[in-house]
């Protein structure tokens, strides 16, 4: 089925088609999150999710499909998630409370699972343009999250007004990435703290350079 076809399909459930889908969608996320996408498969989603195969295939042609409204989901529940977080950071203390939260909450686990979203970009990305597609627009919107932090630190005088915050915040989206990872393989956290903690040395530093030093800094 097309997307568009499915979107308009999803639009029409009935209450209960859209709890069900819901739970099927849910339940996914959480075996993809655990096994991968690889290692999770529908027999698994069927069962976990206590629904009958008709069920399934009502709402879902196959599993691309299925991991298309996994991404869908997970990236929602990711992105609101880190709106909250940093919505009202403006100063360094605001930053690093962000910071302190997101690698406090990934100690939970040992940081074993890494990011959801990171961790399905890397699965899903060469085989599913469609999954690429979206994993990228998810991640375009967090960067516009940090995008906007930045843009309030030059609004409070805290960086330069020439600082370059769309390259910064890439970086703040690969440090938290990358420190997902470190902290993934080494089932600890530190590495992740430490990853962050460049990002906004770096910031830091900036905040110590007049504009025109910055200038210079760039040539």
């Amino acid at each position: 089925m097309e997307e568009s076809s499915r979107t308009a399909a999803v639009a029409r459930l009935t209450p209960r088609g859209a709890k069900t889908r819901a739970k099927i969608v849910a339940t996914a996320a959480d075996l993809i999150r655990a096994r991968g996408v690889g290692g999770t498969t529908l027999d698994d989603v069927v069962s976990a999710s206590k629904v009958s195969k008709s069920q399934f295939y009502r709402h879902f042609d196959d599993k691309t499909a299925l991991v298309r409204a996994v991404i869908e989901y997970v990236g929602d529940r990711k992105i609101s998630e880190e709106r909250e977080r940093l919505e009202n950071v403006g100063t360094f203390a605001g930053l690093r409370r962000w910071r302190d939260a997101v690698v406090e909450n990934n100690a939970l686990q040992s940081g074993r699972y890494g990011c959801s979203l990171g961790s399905l970009a890397n699965e899903v990305s060469d085989q599913d343009r469609v999954a690429r597609l979206k994993l990228n627009e998810l991640f375009d919107t967090w960067k516009e999250l940090f995008l906007v932090v930045l843009r309030r630190f030059q609004e409070n005088g805290l960086i330069p007004d020439e600082a370059d915050v769309d390259r910064l915040a890439t970086g703040f989206v690969a440090s938290v990435q990358g420190g997902y990872l470190l902290a993934q393989t080494a089932r600890d956290v530190a590495p992740m703290a430490s990853a962050i903690d460049v990002a906004i040395d770096n910031l830091r530093l900036l905040a110590m350079v007049d504009e025109g030093e910055l200038g210079k800094l760039r040539a």
